[in-house]
This record gives C-alpha cells, structure tokens and sequence, in this order.
C-alpha cells in the first residue's frame, strides 16, 4: 500500500469534521489552529460558538482516522505520523 500524505488543510478539515461530530454543529462552524511545542508536541485549539476546545496528539490522530475511513475510504488503522515541515507545516503521513 503506497504511503498517503495529509497537507495541513486536509488536517484542519478532518479535525473540523471531529469536533463538528462530537459538538453537533456542521463542520464549517469549527475554526481550528494546529499548534507544535518542543515540549509537548502536536496539539490543536478548536472553536465552536466562541468557545475553546484543546485537542491533544491522540485526538488529532482520532480525526485523522474518522477522515481516512468516512471521507478517503482507506484503512483507519494505518500508522499515522504527525510531521512538523519546514515548507509545508504540519503533514500526515500515512501507511
């Protein structure tokens, strides 16, 4: 199986999909910041209806998988690796 790479954006929007599900509110009503700190690493900062939600590494991989199997028909159980990179931010590689 040939390695799949998640721009950014693509993140955003799995994530917006996650949050949506969990909040019940349409996607579009998510905003979402991918964040990376040296110390604790991925994270990412939703909002919905002016409030503020903190989704740790293992939520972010969560939405990942909700996206890979609800919207890319691809193995959800594929390893999944966050990458911070230079030119094109924060990636997913999967497979």
């Amino acid at each position: 199986m040939e390695k799949l790479i998640l721009s950014e954006q693509e993140i955003i929007n799995a994530i917006c999909v996650y949050v949506g599900l969990k909040k019940q509110v349409k996607p579009e009503e998510v905003e979402v910041e991918l964040m990376y700190d040296d110390d604790y690493g991925f994270s990412a900062e939703a909002y919905v209806n002016g409030r503020q939600q903190v989704l740790i590494m293992a939520n972010m991989i969560e939405a990942i998988r909700l996206w890979l199997a609800e919207f890319l028909n691809r193995d959800p159980y594929a390893a999944i690796k966050l990458i911070l990179d230079d030119e094109d931010g924060i990636i997913a590689k999967i497979g």
